[in-house]
């Protein structure tokens, strides 16, 4: 079944000379051949045109990729904590040395936390950074530029990374990952006859 081209256009209504649209003016996107087309009001007095059931198509949807539905779960969920800035950290591949594998080590920028207001925890697959600074209410601040923060950081592991261990030195938090070589298994399946 051949796919028709969605046919967009663009109305501008009380547009003054310049072309940019006024307060009191509308931009409206239209879609022809769109049998499930309904208007949602936009702010300021923009209306847009869009399809009610908007469906985003999944990489994992390919029938050869079974049992990834966990992934994409993962893969969500990650790119909705990624929106936070807070706190900033690196991410750094270390070579392997005669007395240790290859590591990862990720960094994060944490000036002003103390050991005991920082947390590094293993939730299953994921590693949850939390950092919690108490506000300090006995003390009298003639300016205050710098606030008492709260965050959570969380990195998604894949199966088998190990955390090594943490390290807070100079306002930054160290921690070093290490994923043990897999050992590699083939393995014969025998083909039976049914019936």
């Amino acid at each position: 079944m051949a796919r028709k081209p969605l046919a967009i256009s663009l109305n501008r209504r009380g547009t003054p000379p310049g072309g940019a649209l006024s307060r009191a003016g509308s931009l409206s996107l239209r879609c022809s051949k769109s049998p499930g087309v309904r208007q949602v009001p936009g702010i300021g007095g923009l209306a847009f045109w869009m399809t009610a059931a908007m469906t985003r198509t999944s990489p994992f949807g390919h029938p050869f990729l079974l049992g990834f539905d966990e992934i994409e779960q993962a893969l969500d969920r990650v790119s909705k904590a990624a929106n936070d800035g807070y706190p900033p950290y690196n991410i750094e591949r270390l070579p392997r040395t005669e007395s240790e594998p290859e590591r990862l080590r990720i960094t994060l920028a944490v000036a002003g936390f103390t050991r005991e207001q920082l947390d590094v925890m293993l939730e299953e697959s994921q590693l949850v950074v939390r950092g919690r600074q108490v506000d300090e209410r006995e003390r009298q601040f003639l300016h205050r530029g710098i606030a008492a923060r709260q965050f959570q950081r969380t990195f998604l592991l894949a199966d088998g990374m190990e955390v090594l261990g943490a390290d807070l030195a100079n306002g930054l938090l160290s921690i070093d990952l290490v994923r043990p070589e897999p050992d590699r298994i083939v393995r014969k399946i025998d083909i039976g006859a049914r019936g």
